[in-house]
């Protein structure tokens, strides 16, 4: 299992800023709708990720609810460093096939 950095690349970072900016807001459907553009955007979106950089509380109910919408989402795991410096086991979201938003 590979590690990462509780950072992502600055290029990342920076289209997850873009899409926060342009879907700002806590309520479930603009977290959904960010998720799934980031993945869209990015190729995959980490748990650590939804969480910190795209501001959904809990991204593994929104991947779900996606999933429930249609949306083929594939899980696959892997070891990320946060900012404490400890590694954690999360979720890395890829969309399969073409996406159904």
């Amino acid at each position: 299992m590979s590690t990462a950095q509780a950072n992502p690349p600055a290029d990342r970072a920076a289209i997850m800023a873009a899409i926060l900016a342009a879907m700002p807001g806590n309520d479930i459907v603009n977290q959904r709708q960010r998720m799934l553009t980031a993945m869209q955007k990015l190729g995959s979106v980490t748990t650590f990720e939804g969480s910190r950089f795209l501001d959904c509380y809990d991204p593994r109910a929104r991947v779900h609810e996606l999933r429930q919408a249609g949306t083929r989402i594939k899980t696959v795991i892997r070891a990320e460093r946060t900012e404490s410096g400890n590694i954690h086991r999360v979720g890395v979201y890829l969309l399969e096939g073409g996406a159904h938003g």
